[in-house]
């Protein structure tokens, strides 16, 4: 009677919850803490967004129940931005399906396509609903590491060989959180390749398709000739239109997949209030000039981090997409390991980010960034952390005493 829900039992400690902890008591006694853990965006959502939602939520009709895959005219949305985008022609009734933030959908697809047992590769480091959501449908998880696209790619086929029974699925994201690493289309044709050989359903992560900086625009699986056969790839507008409160996501590609979705939300919900659902394809129909001010605000933002915190002594990759920063804990703490440097940042140079650990064994030694604070707070935190890498240079803190 007492003993823990079997769900609940398959999943680990939250190691976040360590950092939060910390970051909560700093707080409440009234200390200032710049904080990059969360993938938290800041910025305010368009106001030609706000103002569709608004004008749409004072007509009384619509604080009905809505539909669960979509309205109609959000879904055709979803396909033109994927046309417009990736050159890529979806289906809106039959291969697009809206979702309550990408998150959601993973979770839900992940509920309707696995059985207990089922064998899913996942990379290691890797977002963690990536593994928790097939762990929580009764998955057994392969962790392939993802250090780089390449050491993913030679991975798989040794995991696959050596699985019993052989794979269901794996999961790609890229640009990647928390690593920022991207890939191109030779990338996905590999995967596209060895999928179909072996039989496997790809889900690809592409949350970040809109923030990149130093590269070309993020390619999209679909592009691959015969990706819908095997393929879903999951898109939000939470990072692109900076509307992550609002919870809309979508599903785009193979029409087993987004059938299956589609099933299982049927059962749990009507949908996200269609106002939002209203207001999420203006956003996609809209002015697109709303994603390059965003995109400029998330690289303005890395060129001070890196460089500030470069002077301060912390040398942090420049990363190419994404809206974060993979960063190695600095030589004179590595021994320590990313939890515990976490821990040290917060206390003594009022700093949060989220331990590389927690995504994974294979993001040990290194922090994830997030570029959620402005840029007069980034300098802040970088005389902040050169401070405290000064005063420890040469003798490092008391780890044990930090409880």
């Amino acid at each position: 009677m007492h003993a823990e829900f079997h769900r609940i039992k398959r999943l680990p400690p939250y190691i976040f919850e360590e950092v939060n902890r910390l970051k909560a008591q700093a707080r409440a006694a009234g200390e200032d803490i710049i904080d990059f853990g969360m993938g938290n965006p800041d910025m305010p959502t368009p106001k030609h967004i706000v103002d569709k939602l608004c004008e749409v939520a004072r007509d009384p009709k619509s604080n009905r129940y809505s539909a669960s895959r979509g309205i109609k005219g959000l879904r055709r949305a979803m396909a033109a931005y994927y046309k417009r985008r990736f050159g890529i022609t979806l289906d809106p009734d039959t291969e697009v399906i809206a979702t309550l933030g990408s998150k959601e959908g993973f979770a839900n697809l992940a509920a309707a396509i696995t059985a207990p047992g089922d064998v899913v590769l996942v990379p290691n480091p890797a977002y963690p609903i990536h593994a928790f959501g097939f762990i929580l449908a009764g998955a057994a998880i392969r962790h392939i590491p993802a250090t780089s696209p390449e050491a993913y790619l030679s991975a798989i086929g040794h995991a696959t060989r050596h699985s019993i029974p052989s794979p269901l699925a794996l999961v790609v994201n890229y640009p990647s959180n928390p690593t920022a690493q991207v890939v191109g289309l030779d990338f996905y044709k590999e995967i596209v390749s060895f999928a179909k050989k072996h039989d496997i359903w790809v889900l690809s992560d592409l949350a970040y398709a809109d923030i990149y900086f130093d590269s070309n625009p993020p390619p999209s699986i679909l592009e691959i000739d015969g990706a819908k056969d095997i393929s879903i790839e999951f898109q939000s507008l939470s990072k692109t239109f900076a509307m992550p409160g609002w919870r809309m996501g979508f599903a785009a590609g193979n029409q087993r997949l987004v059938g299956a979705l589609a099933r299982i939300k049927s059962y749990l919900d009507y949908g996200a209030y269609t106002p939002i659902q209203v207001a999420a394809a203006a956003a996609l129909n809209g002015p697109l000039e709303c994603i390059d001010e965003i995109r400029a605000v998330y690289k303005a933002r890395r060129d001070v981090l890196v460089e500030s915190m470069s002077r301060a002594g912390w040398n942090i990759p420049s990363p190419p997409a994404s809206m974060f920063a993979w960063a190695p804990v600095p030589p004179q703490y590595a021994k320590h390991g990313s939890l515990e440097f976490s821990k040290q940042l917060l206390i003594h140079a009022k700093v949060a980010v989220a331990p590389g650990v927690g995504f994974g064994e294979y993001g040990e030694g290194y922090v994830r960034v997030a570029l959620v604070e402005n840029e007069h707070r980034i300098r802040q935190a970088a005389r902040n952390v050169k401070k405290f890498l000064s005063m420890r240079v040469n003798e490092p803190p008391a780890l044990e005493d930090v409880k």
